[in-house]
């Protein structure tokens, strides 16, 4: 099912950046792009899409990369299908528009759902990437031992456990022209509250026909396959190590993903890992201080020999 033509205004928002669609796994996804060289892909997390990134976009291409960042399957100018929510599968969506793009590879830039996705991705398909960044996000089985055994940690992911509910959840984030998603993004910064028209626009996304649904799903999937055949095998094929590059980002304010949650992914990775703590920062690093995200991120990407 495709978007709504309704939807281009709210989703390909202007600036220096190109918009197009690209095919990959089956789907169409769309991206913004801009600047030329080495491939940045940039995965966005819940509850926004692509123009997370805008701030990450123009750094990127001004360091001399070809930066991208794609809006997920079922979100923004994306295809909204009926199936493949499942993270093996979305991971194969970004490994595929790498592909489409005509790019060997990518360093793959990851934030909240974006980020376990870039995760999962490094582990399935490791020669397409060429290093991998994460924020706000634990590696996977990381992920899952949290939410399972962390009392603290359930609680600030109380949010998940509500989604597992069928058609209530949907409902109440596009309710009052999504209002639920403005307060989620407010409660989930630091200090350095969004301003109002950025809260708009991430509302106005979520008002997408399908979008409340699709953005869900993966959420629905992570929980209810925590005993299910499918489930129990990703989490063991997600034992396999990282053995791309990896730099951790993270806010010491994040309210969703606790510091001590993430903090333990650096025993999947078989290659240099950088852990970075930003102070005063929230959920949404990349947005709350963009400078100094994009100057952490740039620096790493140009860095030969990343440290350990």
């Amino acid at each position: 099912m495709s978007v709504p033509d309704i939807s281009a205004s709210v989703v390909r928002l202007d600036g220096p950046w190109t918009h197009r669609d690209v095919a990959a796994n089956g789907a169409r996804f769309h991206i913004a792009e801009l600047g030329d060289g080495p491939l940045v892909l940039l995965l966005h997390g819940f509850p926004q899409f692509w123009w997370t990134w805008r701030h990450q976009l123009t750094a990127l291409a001004d360091a001399g990369y070809r930066a991208v960042a794609m809006d997920l399957r079922g979100v923004g100018g994306s295809d909204r299908t009926p199936r493949g929510y499942d993270p093996a599968n979305l991971a194969l969506d970004i490994t595929g528009v790498i592909r489409s793009l005509g790019e060997p590879d990518a360093a793959l830039v990851g934030h909240d759902l974006g980020g376990y996705l870039a995760w999962t991705a490094a582990v399935m398909r490791p020669k397409l990437l060429r290093r991998l960044a994460v924020t706000s996000m634990p590696h996977p089985r990381r992920w899952r031992s949290a939410m399972l055994g962390d009392v603290r940690q359930s609680a600030a992911g109380s949010h998940i456990w509500g989604f597992q509910r069928p058609w209530l959840p949907e409902r109440q984030l596009v309710a009052d022209d999504a209002e639920a998603v403005g307060r989620l993004i407010r409660e989930w910064s630091g200090p350095q509250l969004p301003e109002d028209e950025a809260v708009d626009v991430y509302r106005r996304a979520m008002a997408i026909p399908s979008t409340a649904h699709c953005s869900i799903e993966p959420y629905r999937w992570m929980v209810r396959s925590l005993a299910r055949p499918d489930g129990i095998q990703f989490n063991r094929r997600m034992k396999r190590p990282v053995r791309v590059p990896t730099l951790h980002l993270h806010g010491s304010l994040d309210p969703v993903m606790r510091t001590r949650s993430a903090a333990g992914s650096g025993q999947y990775v078989e290659a240099p890992y950088r852990w970075r703590l930003f102070d005063g920062l929230g959920h949404f690093p990349h947005e709350e201080d963009p400078h100094a995200f994009s100057t952490e991120l740039i620096n790493w990407l140009k860095d030969p020999e990343p440290d350990r």
